[in-house]
């Protein structure tokens, strides 16, 4: 029986599985298609390339499922959390990293491995012998996604995930702008003044929604759906659903105080800084379908943006999963093909911490089943229990579509309801969770 673990993919949840496998002294073939095969979202063939966002989202772990999902990786050794520490940008509450040198570093622990080879070029079939795991994301190439839809007898789910624009930050004028995370959130000054802030009065708002709503926007193909993921709506499609829509969302004024005007601000444009030189920021929650030259247009609209410069301007993507509850059995192996296991953002999580999650737990599942023993997932009160549940029964097949990590998928918890106990019971979440996955650590 072949002993090695081959894993394809060397994404978030690639990168985290060969290092877990490893780590459990399980040798690993990482199977990277990029830079022999190229996507258009890719810049490079490194590991773990950050393609959209540059944050890890909220970082607090007592009241936030995402910041209990880092601590949990954190708990259990993952080098995606461990190298995003190393390399992070001051970015008020959340943890943001300087992406290029964060991917050169994973990279190079990956391959200073003594138990981790890579192979470069695509693999277009499901492999028929050895163990494997699937964490291509949602770019998997056509060649396999092809193959993942004839094993499975099903057609694939998809959803459009789009990128948001990044500024260079010497084209912004702050003498309009101002350096200001919401509420002063952070225990330092550089953390307190992690975002850069474009102010709107009502005229100024409403000319923006205006223009974006006229803006010539990215046709989809004949037969393709814009069947978005809630969590990274085009702002666009945001406001389609009503004028107020941003207003209530990316462009919301509150915990903001405008030091040139002192006037509260009628809506907001928040960048965060994108690299550790602080040169480069992007447009919070600024994802989008409008076409290069329409962008370019609308954007300079922005208050402090009228002469930005943009390296990189935003695009919208096909993005695949499988559906997983139906597929997966409870150890992430595809049933129909046990020697496969499937992890990261195809298997219907979404996010980069999620996807790192669910390549930890398949590198670790993986690895235990090639040493002769099974590691038995996380408890669903757990965050990494919560999610691995969902996507393996816990999620209705039917209606089955990409989620982050959140307390709802958590089992209810006894503690003060309301909005007001809103504090109080989250950090019973988080509490609960810290507690049940230490024990599950312990037990391994």
């Amino acid at each position: 029986m072949d002993k090695k673990l081959h894993i394809i993919g060397g994404g978030m949840a690639g990168s985290e599985a060969a290092w877990q496998a490893a780590e459990m002294g399980v040798p690993v073939v990482l199977h990277e298609m990029r830079p022999a095969v190229g996507t258009f979202a890719h810049r490079t063939g490194h590991f773990a390339e950050m393609v959209c966002s540059n944050s890890f989202r909220s970082d607090d772990d007592e009241r936030n499922a995402v910041g209990l999902l880092h601590w949990e990786m954190g708990a259990a050794g993952g080098l995606i959390m461990e190298t995003a520490r190393a390399h992070r940008l001051p970015a008020g509450g959340a943890l943001a990293v300087d992406r290029d040198p964060f991917a050169e570093a994973v990279t190079a622990r990956l391959l200073a491995h003594p138990l981790i080879s890579a192979e470069y070029g695509e693999i277009a079939e499901l492999p028929v012998e050895g163990n494997w795991i699937i964490a291509t994301g949602p770019l998997t190439s056509g060649a396999l996604a092809q193959s993942i839809r004839a094993e499975t007898g099903a057609e694939s789910l998809a959803f459009f995930d789009a990128i948001a624009p990044i500024v260079y930050a010497e084209s912004v004028d702050m003498s309009v702008a101002w350096m200001q995370s919401r509420y002063d959130k952070g225990e330092t000054e550089e953390e307190q003044t992690a975002y850069m802030n474009c102010p709107m009065d009502r005229e100024q708002y409403y000319a923006f929604i205006d223009a974006l709503l006229a803006a010539d926007k990215t046709e989809f193909h004949e037969g393709e759906t814009a069947g978005y993921f809630d969590g990274c709506l085009p702002i666009e499609v945001m406001a389609e659903r009503g004028r107020e829509t941003l207003r209530f969302g990316p462009m919301k004024p509150v915990g903001l105080t405008n030091p040139h005007t002192g006037v509260k601000p009628y809506a907001v444009v928040q960048l965060r800084r994108d690299n550790k030189l602080g040169t480069l920021y992007n447009i919070v929650g600024f994802q989008t379908k409008m076409k290069y030259g329409a962008q370019t247009d609308v954007f300079k609209m922005i208050p402090g943006l009228h002469e930005a410069s943009f390296a990189r301007l935003g695009g919208i993507h096909r993005n695949t999963f499988i559906n997983s509850p139906t597929l997966l059995d409870a150890q992430m192996r595809l049933k129909s093909r046990p020697n496969i296991r499937f992890a990261g953002q195809v298997t219907g999580v979404e996010g980069y911490v999620e996807s790192a999650a669910m390549g930890l737990l398949a590198g670790r599942m993986a690895a235990a089943e090639l040493l002769g023993r099974e590691v038995s997932p996380p408890p669903p009160d757990t965050a990494m229990g919560a999610l691995i549940t969902h996507i393996t029964g816990g999620a209705e097949a039917k209606t089955f579509q990409p989620m982050n990590v959140n307390f709802g998928l958590f089992p209810p918890i006894d503690a003060k309801g309301g909005r007001k106990g809103r504090k109080d019971r989250y950090k019973a979440y988080t509490d609960r969770a810290k507690e049940s996955f230490q024990a599950w650590l312990a037990a391994m």
